[in-house]
């Protein structure tokens, strides 16, 4: 209950809030570089700007989950449930997604230049991949699970509105992005990065403040 969240842990939650926001900037940021570093909007991302990503998504997802834990700190008796779920599915998603990233860092490469022909199939972004199906899983779906049920925690005040309405709207788009698996369109499948890299901007940045301005409550 909200009497157990203390102050630290209030702050602390705040910091982890503010550092995915920021994170979440310097990924769009890169993101964007690299789209406009290359020649053909067919080609992939190169190095530094893939490397980077990847990094960026191991350290953030964690955080992630540090702030839901906050989030169910931050709960009601009777929303508790709901935050409980939101922990589960992020975590969920911070493991999918710091593994899949974890390995395409470390070991893709030297199984792609060895020459094996099946490492295109397990480790690109190019859809259909192994890879790439299991991070469209860990944010289309557990990220945008974790969205909705952590929505619910959010209903007194202006600023928990606010959250409450973007992270409705992140979790939603972020949904959506499954239907470019359905429909194998990756580009139908953009509509979640919206959700989850962009509109949850707004939902970490928020988070931060309400965190911050109850820390002596």
């Amino acid at each position: 209950m909200q009497e157990d969240f203390t102050r630290n842990q209030r702050m602390l939650a705040s910091a982890a809030a503010f550092a995915v926001f920021a994170l979440l900037i310097a990924y769009v940021v890169t993101l964007v570089l690299g789209f406009l570093s290359l020649t053909s909007p067919l080609d992939p991302i190169g190095d530094p700007y893939f490397s980077i990503l990847e990094v960026l998504i191991v350290v953030m997802a964690p955080l992630m989950v540090l702030v839901m834990v906050a989030v169910h700190g931050h709960s009601m008796r009777e929303t508790r449930f709901y935050s409980l779920a939101a922990i589960a599915f992020m975590t969920i998603m911070a493991g999918v997604t710091c593994s899949v990233h974890f390995v395409i860092l470390t070991v893709s490469r030297p199984l792609v230049s060895a020459g094996f022909p099946w490492a295109s199939q397990f480790f690109s972004f190019a859809w259909p991949s192994v890879a790439y199906a299991l991070d469209i899983l860990a944010w289309d779906l557990f990220f945008a699970l974790s969205m909705l049920c952590a929505a619910i925690v959010f209903q007194k005040g202006r600023l928990e509105q606010g959250v409450r309405i973007l992270m409705i709207v992140s979790g939603v788009l972020s949904l959506a992005g499954l239907l470019g698996v359905a429909l194998s369109d990756m580009n139908i499948r953009n509509i979640g990065i919206v959700g989850y890299a962009g509109v949850s901007m707004g939902v970490f940045l928020l988070l931060g403040i309400l965190f911050w301005r109850s820390r002596d409550a």
